[in-house]
């Protein structure tokens, strides 16, 4: 895994998390559904950067997970969203849900 793909995808989660807050700061600014608008919002910029799309729900369990274990580490020593860009891209290995960034389609059939 790359640093420049970590860093990117810590850059989009911090502009998430800016997008996140404007949405939200009307009201008393808690969404006790925050996975499901950052699934939405990475899944819509991340085919651009690492060139494949991780379905939503499968995004909505990694920001969950990646909170959980952010939340048990010690000391984890890097910022959150560092750490759960490591982990997202390291737990996207599995591909099973993830598709090809959608392109032309082959007119040949």
């Amino acid at each position: 895994m790359s640093e420049s793909r970590i860093n990117d995808l810590a850059g989009l989660l911090a502009e998430a998390t800016e997008r996140h807050h404007a949405t939200y700061a009307a009201g008393d600014g808690f969404d006790p559904e925050w996975p499901l608008w950052y699934a939405h919002f990475l899944q819509a910029q991340l085919g651009d950067r690492i060139g494949e799309v991780p379905t939503r729900s499968r995004l909505v369990h990694l920001l969950v997970a990646a909170k959980e274990a952010f939340s048990a580490a010690e000391s984890p020593g890097e910022p959150w969203e560092r750490f759960y860009a490591a982990f997202i891209l390291d737990h996207l290995s599995d591909r099973t849900d993830i598709h090809p960034k959608a392109g032309p389609e082959d007119p040949s059939g």
